[in-house]
């Protein structure tokens, strides 16, 4: 099964000096039969768009939360500001995945994901840095039903995610 997991990218370079992504259970989304129900007139690849997205915000409130904890291990403010997405094949027993609509893409992953279940990372470019900053810092009005500030954290998602292969990982972390 494709799952998609949210990530930020201090924490790919933790996990690729781990060697995998963990501890579980960790969450993710992926193409689910809730998925399919409320986006009924998607194909295959629309629905893996849709899920994708749903991990690109999760990695927006990763963000938010490294940015609230302060985390020294930033050293480039544009780093902070991209969200990060991974691709990984997992066998479907290792994948819980929820019937309730409102979970709809989310699931669960029951064990660690080694990098070499890993099929690509998707990163915002730099020109979404200012976006993104920006949605960080609206999320808490958002949350708190701001339509203005919902906006704002919409503005995030204008920006398309850049594909990158697993080789090219270790470029994105200098």
């Amino acid at each position: 099964m494709r799952v998609y997991l949210p990530c930020t990218l201090s924490a790919l370079a933790e996990l690729v000096a781990a060697g995998e992504l963990g501890p579980a259970p960790l969450t993710g989304y992926a193409v689910t039969p809730a998925l399919v129900e409320w986006y009924v007139s998607g194909d295959t690849e629309e629905l893996e768009y849709v899920a994708l997205t749903e991990a690109a915000r999760a990695s927006l409130r990763m963000l938010a939360a490294e940015r609230a904890e302060d985390i020294e291990d930033i050293k480039d403010i544009k780093a902070a500001g991209r969200r990060v997405v991974i691709a990984a094949e997992v066998p479907d027993d290792m994948v819980k995945v929820g019937t309730d609509l409102e979970d709809r893409g989310r699931v669960r992953l029951l064990e660690p994901v080694p990098l070499t279940k890993f099929a690509s990372v998707h990163v915002d470019d730099l020109d979404a840095v200012p976006d993104v900053e920006a949605a960080m810092a609206a999320l808490p009005a958002a949350d708190a039903g701001d339509d203005d500030a919902r906006f704002v954290v919409d503005g995030a998602e204008d920006h398309e995610l850049m594909w990158y292969a697993t080789q090219e990982i270790p470029y994105l972390l200098t």
